[in-house]
Protein backbone atom coordinates (compact mmCIF):
# COMPACT_ATOMS: atom_id res chain seq x y z
CA UNK A 1 0.00 0.00 0.00
CA UNK A 2 1.07 3.24 -1.00
CA UNK A 3 0.48 6.78 -1.28
CA UNK A 4 -1.22 7.77 -4.96
CA UNK A 5 -1.94 10.91 -6.26
CA UNK A 6 -4.71 11.04 -9.38
CA UNK A 7 -3.30 13.96 -11.04
CA UNK A 8 -6.12 15.49 -13.58
CA UNK A 9 -5.39 17.97 -16.01
CA UNK A 10 -8.28 20.46 -16.88
CA UNK A 11 -8.22 23.22 -19.31
CA UNK A 12 -11.51 25.07 -19.68
CA UNK A 13 -13.29 21.90 -17.89
CA UNK A 14 -16.03 24.00 -16.15
CA UNK A 15 -18.95 22.18 -18.22
CA UNK A 16 -17.50 18.70 -17.07
CA UNK A 17 -16.05 18.97 -13.68
CA UNK A 18 -19.48 19.24 -11.74
CA UNK A 19 -19.53 15.63 -13.18
CA UNK A 20 -16.22 14.28 -13.00
CA UNK A 21 -14.56 15.79 -9.93
CA UNK A 22 -17.87 13.81 -7.66
CA UNK A 23 -16.38 10.46 -9.97
CA UNK A 24 -12.75 10.77 -9.37
CA UNK A 25 -13.22 11.68 -5.51
CA UNK A 26 -15.63 8.42 -5.22
CA UNK A 27 -12.96 6.33 -6.94
CA UNK A 28 -9.97 7.92 -4.23
CA UNK A 29 -12.09 7.40 -1.37
CA UNK A 30 -13.11 4.03 -2.47
CA UNK A 31 -9.29 2.91 -2.70
CA UNK A 32 -8.49 4.04 1.09
CA UNK A 33 -11.69 2.08 2.07
CA UNK A 34 -10.53 -1.01 0.74
CA UNK A 35 -6.56 -0.15 1.85
CA UNK A 36 -4.99 -0.21 -1.66
CA UNK A 37 -3.71 3.19 -1.06
CA UNK A 38 -3.11 5.52 2.09
CA UNK A 39 -5.27 8.05 3.93
CA UNK A 40 -2.69 10.41 2.59
CA UNK A 41 -3.38 9.85 -0.76
CA UNK A 42 -4.98 13.27 -3.30
CA UNK A 43 -6.69 13.91 -6.01
CA UNK A 44 -4.31 16.76 -7.61
CA UNK A 45 -5.86 18.68 -10.32
CA UNK A 46 -3.74 21.00 -12.43
CA UNK A 47 -5.54 24.07 -14.31
CA UNK A 48 -3.82 24.75 -17.33
CA UNK A 49 -4.71 28.41 -17.68
CA UNK A 50 -8.14 27.80 -17.86
CA UNK A 51 -10.15 31.42 -19.27
CA UNK A 52 -13.80 30.03 -18.07
CA UNK A 53 -14.21 29.43 -14.42
CA UNK A 54 -12.38 26.10 -13.45
CA UNK A 55 -10.11 27.34 -11.53
CA UNK A 56 -13.14 29.20 -9.43
CA UNK A 57 -14.50 25.63 -9.32
CA UNK A 58 -10.90 24.05 -8.20
CA UNK A 59 -10.56 26.24 -5.49
CA UNK A 60 -13.62 25.30 -4.28
CA UNK A 61 -12.90 21.56 -4.55
CA UNK A 62 -9.94 22.39 -2.39
CA UNK A 63 -12.19 24.25 -0.15
CA UNK A 64 -15.10 21.61 0.39
CA UNK A 65 -12.77 18.74 0.61
CA UNK A 66 -9.43 17.45 2.16
CA UNK A 67 -8.04 14.90 -0.21
CA UNK A 68 -8.12 17.29 -3.03
CA UNK A 69 -5.51 20.16 -3.98
CA UNK A 70 -5.53 22.07 -6.83
CA UNK A 71 -1.86 23.61 -9.06
CA UNK A 72 -2.46 26.48 -11.34
CA UNK A 73 -0.05 27.40 -14.34
CA UNK A 74 0.20 31.39 -14.85
CA UNK A 75 -1.01 30.32 -18.27
CA UNK A 76 -1.97 27.94 -20.85
CA UNK A 77 1.05 25.20 -21.54
CA UNK A 78 -0.41 22.77 -23.48
CA UNK A 79 -1.88 19.08 -22.14
CA UNK A 80 1.32 17.57 -21.99
CA UNK A 81 2.95 19.90 -19.66
CA UNK A 82 0.18 20.07 -17.80
CA UNK A 83 0.15 16.60 -17.22
CA UNK A 84 4.19 17.04 -16.01
CA UNK A 85 3.56 19.73 -13.86
CA UNK A 86 1.14 17.62 -12.26
CA UNK A 87 3.86 14.21 -12.05
CA UNK A 88 6.05 16.85 -10.44
CA UNK A 89 4.55 18.23 -7.86
CA UNK A 90 2.70 14.65 -6.99
CA UNK A 91 6.16 13.06 -6.63
CA UNK A 92 7.23 15.50 -3.69
CA UNK A 93 4.17 13.56 -1.56
CA UNK A 94 3.27 10.52 -3.24
CA UNK A 95 4.67 6.99 -4.25
CA UNK A 96 2.67 6.94 -7.24
CA UNK A 97 0.58 8.83 -9.83
CA UNK A 98 -2.31 8.39 -12.05
CA UNK A 99 -2.93 10.81 -14.85
CA UNK A 100 -6.40 11.02 -16.19
CA UNK A 101 -8.45 13.62 -18.20
CA UNK A 102 -11.03 15.46 -16.72
CA UNK A 103 -13.42 14.54 -19.51
CA UNK A 104 -13.37 10.80 -17.70
CA UNK A 105 -13.84 8.78 -21.88
CA UNK A 106 -10.95 7.14 -19.54
CA UNK A 107 -12.01 4.34 -17.39
CA UNK A 108 -11.95 5.69 -13.78
CA UNK A 109 -12.53 1.85 -12.64
CA UNK A 110 -9.04 0.49 -14.44
CA UNK A 111 -7.33 2.98 -11.63
CA UNK A 112 -8.46 -0.07 -9.42
CA UNK A 113 -6.51 -2.48 -11.60
CA UNK A 114 -3.32 -0.21 -12.33
CA UNK A 115 -3.26 0.21 -7.76
CA UNK A 116 -3.46 -3.20 -7.58
CA UNK A 117 -0.76 -3.94 -10.24
CA UNK A 118 1.92 -1.06 -8.71
CA UNK A 119 0.95 -2.69 -4.81
CA UNK A 120 2.09 -5.91 -6.33
CA UNK A 121 5.61 -4.18 -7.53
CA UNK A 122 4.94 -2.39 -10.86
CA UNK A 123 6.39 0.69 -11.48
CA UNK A 124 4.45 1.44 -15.14
CA UNK A 125 0.87 0.54 -16.02
CA UNK A 126 -0.40 2.08 -18.90
CA UNK A 127 -4.18 2.33 -19.68
CA UNK A 128 -5.06 0.52 -23.52
CA UNK A 129 -8.16 1.08 -25.09
CA UNK A 130 -10.10 -2.14 -25.84
CA UNK A 131 -10.91 -1.37 -29.15
CA UNK A 132 -12.01 1.77 -31.81
CA UNK A 133 -15.86 0.31 -32.54
CA UNK A 134 -17.45 3.55 -31.23
CA UNK A 135 -15.21 5.75 -33.04
CA UNK A 136 -15.84 6.96 -37.07
CA UNK A 137 -13.91 5.16 -39.95
CA UNK A 138 -11.76 8.46 -40.11
CA UNK A 139 -11.20 8.79 -36.62
CA UNK A 140 -9.74 5.20 -36.90
CA UNK A 141 -7.53 5.66 -40.19
CA UNK A 142 -6.15 9.12 -38.87
CA UNK A 143 -5.52 7.43 -35.18
CA UNK A 144 -3.67 4.19 -36.71
CA UNK A 145 -1.40 6.77 -39.14
CA UNK A 146 -0.42 8.74 -36.35
CA UNK A 147 0.83 5.51 -34.25
CA UNK A 148 2.35 4.55 -37.49
CA UNK A 149 4.28 7.89 -38.33
CA UNK A 150 5.29 8.74 -34.56
CA UNK A 151 6.84 4.64 -34.72
CA UNK A 152 8.68 5.59 -37.69
CA UNK A 153 10.44 8.88 -36.00
CA UNK A 154 11.57 6.45 -33.02
CA UNK A 155 9.25 6.25 -30.61
CA UNK A 156 8.31 3.16 -28.79
CA UNK A 157 4.29 3.89 -27.71
CA UNK A 158 2.35 1.03 -26.88
CA UNK A 159 -0.83 1.36 -29.69
CA UNK A 160 -4.20 2.99 -28.34
CA UNK A 161 -2.86 4.08 -25.02
CA UNK A 162 -2.85 7.79 -24.72
CA UNK A 163 -2.28 9.82 -21.03
CA UNK A 164 -4.08 7.76 -18.79
CA UNK A 165 -1.34 5.55 -16.82
CA UNK A 166 0.30 5.34 -13.40
CA UNK A 167 3.89 6.02 -13.26
CA UNK A 168 5.87 4.99 -9.35
CA UNK A 169 7.82 8.20 -8.26
CA UNK A 170 11.21 6.64 -9.79
CA UNK A 171 9.19 6.23 -13.24
CA UNK A 172 8.77 10.23 -12.60
CA UNK A 173 12.06 10.93 -11.50
CA UNK A 174 13.72 9.38 -14.96
CA UNK A 175 10.68 11.03 -17.07
CA UNK A 176 12.06 14.10 -15.67
CA UNK A 177 15.18 13.32 -17.16
CA UNK A 178 14.57 14.07 -20.46
CA UNK A 179 12.92 17.78 -19.58
CA UNK A 180 9.93 18.91 -18.08
CA UNK A 181 8.39 20.61 -21.23
CA UNK A 182 7.38 20.48 -24.27
CA UNK A 183 6.87 16.27 -23.88
CA UNK A 184 5.04 13.45 -25.86
CA UNK A 185 4.60 11.45 -22.74
CA UNK A 186 3.70 8.09 -24.33
CA UNK A 187 6.84 8.09 -26.74
CA UNK A 188 8.71 8.15 -23.50
CA UNK A 189 7.34 6.08 -20.63
CA UNK A 190 8.72 3.36 -22.52
CA UNK A 191 11.82 4.35 -22.20
CA UNK A 192 12.82 4.42 -18.62
CA UNK A 193 14.11 1.23 -17.92
CA UNK A 194 11.58 0.18 -15.95
CA UNK A 195 8.58 -2.97 -16.45
CA UNK A 196 5.69 -1.59 -17.85
CA UNK A 197 2.11 -3.48 -17.86
CA UNK A 198 -0.58 -2.58 -19.62
CA UNK A 199 -4.83 -2.44 -18.71
CA UNK A 200 -7.55 -2.68 -20.96
CA UNK A 201 -10.75 -0.27 -20.68
CA UNK A 202 -13.65 0.72 -22.92
CA UNK A 203 -13.53 4.50 -23.75
CA UNK A 204 -16.48 6.03 -22.94
CA UNK A 205 -18.01 9.51 -24.36
CA UNK A 206 -17.19 12.86 -22.28
CA UNK A 207 -19.19 13.72 -20.41
CA UNK A 208 -19.93 17.27 -21.23
CA UNK A 209 -17.85 19.80 -23.14
CA UNK A 210 -15.90 19.33 -25.97
CA UNK A 211 -12.03 17.67 -27.44
CA UNK A 212 -10.10 20.68 -26.63
CA UNK A 213 -7.54 18.55 -29.16
CA UNK A 214 -7.55 21.25 -32.51
CA UNK A 215 -6.59 19.57 -35.54
CA UNK A 216 -3.46 22.29 -35.03
CA UNK A 217 -3.04 20.75 -31.62
CA UNK A 218 -2.98 17.32 -32.78
CA UNK A 219 -0.34 17.67 -35.49
CA UNK A 220 2.22 19.74 -33.23
CA UNK A 221 1.44 16.76 -30.97
CA UNK A 222 2.89 13.97 -33.66
CA UNK A 223 5.59 16.33 -34.65
CA UNK A 224 6.45 15.72 -30.72
CA UNK A 225 6.09 12.48 -31.09
CA UNK A 226 8.31 12.06 -34.29
CA UNK A 227 10.78 13.68 -32.33
CA UNK A 228 10.66 11.66 -29.01
CA UNK A 229 12.42 8.90 -30.26
CA UNK A 230 15.46 11.27 -30.75
CA UNK A 231 15.35 12.87 -27.39
CA UNK A 232 18.06 12.32 -24.76
CA UNK A 233 18.04 11.23 -21.11
CA UNK A 234 20.09 13.35 -19.11
CA UNK A 235 21.54 11.98 -15.86
CA UNK A 236 20.05 13.74 -13.49
CA UNK A 237 16.61 16.05 -13.38
CA UNK A 238 15.67 18.70 -15.81
CA UNK A 239 12.72 20.85 -14.18
CA UNK A 240 12.19 23.84 -16.49
CA UNK A 241 10.70 27.49 -15.65
CA UNK A 242 7.49 26.33 -15.87
CA UNK A 243 7.82 24.96 -12.13
CA UNK A 244 8.03 28.45 -10.84
CA UNK A 245 4.64 29.85 -12.52
CA UNK A 246 2.70 27.59 -10.45
CA UNK A 247 0.07 28.41 -7.58
CA UNK A 248 -0.76 25.15 -5.49
CA UNK A 249 -3.51 25.05 -3.02
CA UNK A 250 -4.10 22.46 -0.78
Amino acid sequence: MGTVYIVVPCYNEEAVLPQSLPVLLARLRALRLAGEITPESRLLLVDDGSTDATWALLRRAVQENPEVCALKLSRNRGHQNAVMAGLVTAANHADAAVTIDADLQDDPAAIDTMVERFNAGCPIVCGVRRSRSSDTVFKRVTARGFYLAVRFGGAKIIYDHADFRLLSREAIRRLTCFGTEDLFLRGLVTRLGLPVETVQYDRAPRLAGESKYTLRKMLHLARRGFESGRRRMADAPQIGPIFVETELLQ
